[in-house]
């Protein structure tokens, strides 16, 4: 047996983006020795199998998380619950069963009731991701230089917590351990409000009657152009974080929106000192998160 061996069996439910990113670095650095991967589309599997990630492909969940060590959801987070409730009974004792979803809370509440007993629940989230989908778009890279924030329940086993940490660590990652509650509202105001904004932005360009689509192709410049890589993300994915995060997501945006008001006046009534203040702030955040590497 390899040294390098973590996991005899990895099951990866979903071969998207992120797991087939995971597929990739596991092969590289030969953290397993089997790999099965599961998806509902036989289109899905097939692709998957042609580019070599993996050992075996499951339509049947069962038969895909049967005599696992791991099992990795990568799928949009609604489609927890019934997973979680088909594939309890096929799940060794000592298994880790975790995730990549970017909303935590509904994931622990969807998932861990159904777990049977010494099988051990640490949901996780790599903060890593592009636009593209599909099990051709993933590489070994990606999770390199990015956070992984793992938010375990109280009474996780601390020796699956350590396990899961190692394996993020093993992929590039830099881990934090988080509190699922308080990782749903950082995500909110980071990530999941961004999206939000994007979504609308290019939604409301499109609709303008004074602007033709075609001009706003052909005149986007790269403030837009950022816009629309972020609004070309996964819809089915982000429907469900909005729809599973609400809560911390209506917060931030209620915030938005205050804060939108005021600059909406002092645009209005030509404060430039509040203008000015506000870019001088928002700049040296941005080069804060240039310098912490987050892009």
């Amino acid at each position: 047996m390899s040294d390098n061996i973590a996991f005899e069996r990895i099951a990866l439910i979903g071969i998207g983006l992120i797991n087939s990113s995971i597929a990739r670095f596991v092969k590289k650095y030969k953290l397993a020795h089997e790999i099965v991967i599961y998806s509902r589309r036989e289109s899905t599997l097939n692709k998957a199998m042609e580019l070599g990630l993996a050992e075996r492909a499951e339509t049947d969940i069962c038969s895909a998380v049967n005599g696992a060590d791991l099992v990795i959801l990568g799928v949009p987070v609604g489609a927890n619950l019934k997973l979680a409730q088909e594939m309890a009974p096929s799940l060794k004792v000592g298994a880790i069963v975790t995730d990549v979803g970017s909303v935590k809370a509904a994931v622990i509440r969807d998932i861990k009731p159904h777990l049977p007993s010494g099988v051990h629940f640490v949901p996780a989230h790599p903060v890593a991701g592009t636009e593209h989908s599909g099990p051709e778009a993933g590489f070994a890279e990606l999770f390199s230089g990015h956070w992984c924030i793992v938010t375990p329940p109280v009474d996780c086993d601390a020796g699956a917590i350590q396990k899961i940490v190692e394996f993020w660590k093993l992929a590039g990652s830099k881990v934090e351990v988080m509190d699922a509650t308080h990782h749903d509202k950082v995500l909110a105001i980071t990530s999941h409000l961004p999206h939000l904004i994007a979504y609308n932005i290019v939604g409301t360009a499109a609709d303008i009657e004074a602007v033709t689509e075609k001009e706003v192709v052909k005149y986007a410049a790269g403030g837009f152009q950022d816009f629309t890589r972020i609004a070309a993300s996964d819809p089915e994915m982000w429907r469900d974080i909005f729809l599973n995060n609400q809560e911390a997501v209506l917060e931030m945006l209620g915030r938005f929106t205050e804060d939108m008001a005021a600059l909406q006046k002092a645009i209005r009534w030509g404060d430039g000192e509040a203008l000015e203040a506000l870019f001088s702030r928002t700049r040296k955040i941005r080069r804060d998160v240039v310098k912490a590497k987050q892009t």
